[in-house]
């Protein structure tokens, strides 16, 4: 599971990166405060298409680039349900939620190791859980 760093989304496109870097993450969830819901995911590849149409991070701000309204998965929610939704949503990064928000990022490489490591042990890849 990835690490969770919180940006504002008035931030700039730069900062989403440097906060990523800094994270060792590849995407970064905007939640709402105070209840920690995401509103918002952020990732390398927004941020690199933003750069790649010309636009400067440092004046692109957050909002402008994720994308609204995330696909949640809750911590019950199975490794094969998140792959899932992951391969019919297209999309490599999937916010975990609990009753208190958010909980974590899952992302593709998370689920793959976890099916991988359930098809070697011979058990089925039940339950996500957060690092």
């Amino acid at each position: 599971m990835l690490s969770i760093a919180r940006p504002r989304m008035s931030s700039g496109g730069a900062a989403a990166a440097y906060l990523m870097k800094r994270a060792g993450a590849t995407a970064l969830i905007v939640t709402k405060m105070p209840t920690g819901q995401p509103i918002g995911i952020i990732t390398e590849a927004d941020i690199s298409r933003a750069v790649a149409d010309g636009k400067n991070p440092n004046d692109v701000r957050i909002y402008q680039l994720m994308t609204p309204r995330p696909t949640v998965v809750s911590t019950t929610t199975s490794i094969r349900d998140a792959a899932e939704v992951m391969t019919s949503g297209r999309f490599r990064h999937l916010p975990v939620v609990g009753d208190a928000g958010l909980v974590g990022i899952v992302d593709i490489a998370d689920v793959c190791r976890a099916l991988l490591e359930a098809d070697v042990s011979g058990s089925p890849a039940d339950t996500a859980q957060p690092e």
